[in-house]
């Protein structure tokens, strides 16, 4: 496995990613109705390119694949890190977010998923609240974490 910068020829590749991943892995910790409003089949290519140029944004390759990826803004907002669901628990998301972390200075946050939390917490991040966010009506719990550096 490399990790690359994220390329705009990436996007369609990640936004499938992205939604299979939060169809999948998520799918033990929300609904149906709240994986549909937080990953939709219909994904605005051009926001989510123009967001990844942005920020600093990294994928990791295998076999001409990307398995994951993950970004980063310059205040250190954590925002997405995503692993392919073949490829889940192989140190994947931790390489990612090792490189994400050692981008910005100063404290890391990010909104962890029910999923993802016991991921962060093992890096060191302390839930600062728990949260409701409301999309199309629905409600999706996650939490405001922070990595205090």
């Amino acid at each position: 496995m490399r990790i690359r910068k994220y390329q705009s020829k990436d996007c369609k590749e990640l936004t499938e990613l992205f939604y299979n991943t939060v169809h999948i892995v998520n799918a033990k910790d929300y609904t149906q109705e709240q994986l549909d409003v937080w990953a939709k089949e219909e994904i605005d290519l051009e926001k989510w390119n123009e967001s990844l140029q942005k920020n600093y944004s990294i994928v990791a390759v295998e076999n001409q694949r990307i398995v994951g990826f993950g970004d980063i803004d310059h205040t250190g907002y954590l925002d997405h890190l995503y692993i392919h669901a073949d490829y889940q628990r192989k140190g994947i998301a931790t390489e990612i977010c090792n490189q994400l972390e050692q981008a910005v200075l100063g404290n890391i946050t990010t909104h962890a998923s029910i999923t993802a939390r016991p991921f962060f917490e093992k890096r060191g991040y302390k839930v600062i609240k728990e949260q409701q966010v409301e999309r199309q009506g629905i409600f999706l719990t996650n939490y405001v974490m922070i990595k205090e550096r």
